[in-house]
């Protein structure tokens, strides 16, 4: 099987192309693709799919392409903004796809990409929903911070002090009974005007370097109580990415870089 590796502000996938859906993904085979040591290793799998074949159910319209988004543990996931921006590079990297302006499908909804045959890549998120405040727990303390739906759950947090300084080498604690599918914690602070330094512990993979939706969420939660579209730059360690609040939507740019692409030995998934 043949497999693309590319990554979004250094939130890195193996992509495989599936498009008639015939791969038996387990969410073992995904572990171990994932695997960093005795696999390719990502955060993340894309397996691509045309919409008619994923076997999903919806209202995809004229979706041709479906993104089926799994997390380094195997498990299946709703939405990923880094993975959206390199599922839709490596369409028009492949010629499956022209530049210009189209949707895709996932299991949160459709989303709207925008891209060129080179550069950025701006996905229309959809509404980033706050959804009230919770709690999560590290190393002792406790950090409050607002619950924002982005297709997917999140618990944005913030800090007073640099994010570099946080140690997130264990997963926060919360409230299951708040969030039974568990969720991705965010720990952010203000560095400018509009400007956010962000780190993050994906459920399913770890501390990652960088979260598309994650990025979105802290936007959110940072401008809460404020009127009006606003733009925020928001720095994570793997680079930066923008995010515009406009009404009922937001819209996440950044980069889509597809670094390898090679063959999977058989036995392996």
């Amino acid at each position: 099987m043949r497999f693309v590796k590319g990554h979004g502000t250094e939130n890195d996938f193996v992509i495989l192309p599936d498009p008639d859906g015939v791969l038996d993904l387990t969410p073992e085979a995904v572990a171990r693709l994932c695997d960093r040591r005795a696999g390719i290793g990502a955060d993340g799998v894309l397996r691509v799919v045309r919409t008619k074949a994923a076997g999903v159910e919806g209202d995809f319209r004229d979706a041709e392409w479906f993104m089926d988004y799994r997390n380094a543990d195997g498990g299946i996931a709703e939405m990923c903004g880094n993975g959206m921006r390199v599922f839709a590079r490596y369409l028009v990297d492949a010629g499956l796809a022209a530049p210009g302006e189209w949707d895709v499908a996932t299991r949160a909804g459709l989303r709207r990409v925008t891209l060129g045959p080179s550069g950025d890549v701006s996905v229309d998120m959809g509404p980033a929903d706050v959804l009230g405040s919770g709690e999560a727990s590290m190393a002792g303390a406790l950090f409050r911070g607002e619950r924002v739906s982005v297709g997917n759950p999140h618990l944005a947090c913030r800090v007073d002090g640099p994010v570099a300084a946080l140690d997130l080498s264990r997963a926060p604690g919360f409230d299951r009974g708040v969030f039974p599918d568990g969720v991705n914690v965010e720990f952010f602070r203000a560095v400018g005007e509009r400007h956010l330094e962000m780190r993050v512990y994906e459920r399913g993979s770890g501390e990652t370097r960088s979260c598309g939706t994650g990025t979105v969420a802290v936007a959110a939660a940072a401008a809460l109580g404020a009127s009006g579209p606003s733009e925020w730059t928001v720095d994570v360690p793997g680079g930066r990415v923008t995010v515009a609040l406009d009404g009922g939507t937001s819209r996440l740019t950044g980069p889509a870089v597809l670094v390898a692409e090679g063959e999977i030995r058989p036995g392996l998934i």
